[in-house]
């Protein structure tokens, strides 16, 4: 009778402990929305900073909002020090408990913590079946569609139900801005039929909807709501590369040796390349295609006549981007360079030594800058000073250097800030040519692509561990 009474006082005090580790947690999640709003102030005061000069108001804002961020990650500590006191004394109360029989010596499940970050505030975020490789927002903004490595497309609407404006509270004692959490899940995506047994390439449609390339060597529309159209054209085989010059209406679907060219009602018409292809892009006014093919670049016109002009690289293009008015095309390399093309003379100059593939570049018209992935850090140049025979004046030192490299990178499409993800997980957004930067996810599966939207507003995230995410972010924050 006695080790029944022991036994009852153990569970008695268990139910206690527990009580006390979610009243902690509970406060933890407090600590964590009062530091997240005040990232959300401090990255608003920098911006105003950088953008209007400094001011006596602005140096005071800014004063105090760090001395709140310090006193909130003070108070997060000494409460992240209480929780692990109070889940020590769990523990040894469930040995207790374990020794004693009370639950037929099986341990007492315990439900860890986990830190509100600034990503969980502010996006929404979805378990695909298989890694998540690429993405895209629809033209008219309103939806975003993932590849699924599976052959799947996952889609969903950009907008948020419960957006952080309904969610941001002021308080009206000590002007704190926070964010509580969601009250209802995500909608759940919506999943096309397979178009092949791998990631299929995807491009936005000019006003709505998307186009996929498919195994069947089809180029296919999706719906915003998941419907798989009628073929628009076949390939010369299965899909590799896609892309669409919105101006022209042009569409050039890249397959192992070769390409497809499409022009709305036109016949398709169909080029062998030789060699195998690894990347395309077509140029904004779709007069120029611009092909990696093994060892060198193709820049080959579409419209009116010309030669194509071949340049050996000292590795295979992974990725491929012109610059908004077409002067310049961006060629990330496999092996650690860039390489930057004048589509005036076709000059070409290598930038080396990265890290990593340079799988992503981004042209910034806002910031009047060119991005790239494959660095410990965001790697940036002026377009007024481009990285042409190793001039490195136009450099621009943005971001935090990190321990992985950076495998994506996105420009902000009014503002002068960019997002970059790293193999890590880690996402981040500054502002071009600045230090600073706004942390929106600390880790977790590596980031294999980004994209914001045409209006700013939301930052979409595919990673490898089949994460699929869109952040949404506070109007006031980017102002």
């Amino acid at each position: 009778m006695e080790s029944r009474s022991e036994r009852d006082a153990l569970l008695v005090r268990r139910l206690s402990l527990v009580a006390k580790v979610s009243g902690l947690t509970a406060e933890m999640q407090k600590h964590n929305q009062i530091l997240a709003g005040l990232e959300m102030d401090l990255l608003r005061i920098e911006l105003e900073t950088g953008r209007d000069g400094s001011s006596e108001q602005l140096v005071r804002d800014l004063h105090e909002a760090e001395q709140a961020a310090q006193m909130a990650m003070a108070q997060r500590a000494d409460c992240e020090e209480r929780i692990k006191a109070a889940e020590k004394e769990v523990e040894a109360v469930d040995r207790e408990i374990a020794a004693s029989g009370a639950l037929g010596g099986r341990p007492m499940n315990q439900q860890s913590m986990r830190n509100l970050t600034l990503f969980d505030l502010l996006a929404r975020n979805w378990q695909c079946q298989s890694a998540v490789t690429g993405l895209a927002f629809s033209g008219d903004g309103l939806s975003v569609a993932f590849a699924c490595a599976d052959g799947t497309v996952a889609i969903t609407a950009a907008e948020d139900r419960e957006p952080p404006e309904k969610r941001v509270r002021v308080s009206g004692d000590l002007g704190q801005t926070t964010i509580r959490p969601r009250e209802k899940p995500p909608v759940p995506l919506i999943v096309t039929a397979a178009l092949g047994d791998a990631t299929v390439p995807l491009t936005a449609q000019p006003r709505y909807g998307f186009l996929a390339g498919s195994a069947g060597s089809e180029v296919v529309p999706v719906s915003g709501a998941g419907d798989l159209g009628a073929p628009l054209f076949k390939a010369g085989g299965p899909v590799i590369a896609l892309d669409r010059a919105a101006q022209a209406g042009i569409i050039a679907a890249g397959y192992e040796n070769g390409v497809t060219l499409w022009r709305g009602t036109a016949d398709a018409r169909t080029f062998d390349l030789g060699k195998p292809l690894s990347a395309l892009a077509l140029s904004p006014d779709g007069r120029r295609l611009a092909l990696g093919l093994d060892d060198e670049l193709s820049i080959r016109p579409v419209q009116g006549s010309g030669a194509a002009r071949n340049l050996p690289l000292p590795a295979r293009a992974v990725s491929l981007q012109w610059s908004f008015d077409g002067a310049w095309l961006a060629c990330g390399l496999e092996n650690g360079g860039l390489a930057l093309v004048s589509a005036s003379d076709g000059s070409c100059s290598i930038v080396p030594d990265f890290a990593a593939p340079v799988r992503d570049v981004a042209w910034s018209t806002p910031a009047k800058a060119l991005f790239a992935s494959g660095a410990f850090r965001i790697a940036g140049w002026s377009d007024a000073a481009l990285p042409l025979g190793g001039n490195s004046d136009g450099a621009l030192e943005t971001g935090h250097a990190g321990l992985v490299p950076i495998e994506a990178v996105a420009a902000h499409p009014a503002k002068p800030l960019v997002a970059a993800g790293s193999a890590n997980g880690r996402i981040v957004i500054a502002k071009a040519g600045s230090r600073d930067e706004l942390v929106v996810r600390p880790m977790g599966g590596a980031v294999t692509a980004l994209a914001w939207s045409s209006d700013g507003r939301h930052l979409a995230a595919s990673c490898a561990d089949g994460t699929a995410a869109v952040a949404t972010f506070p109007d006031q924050l980017f102002k």
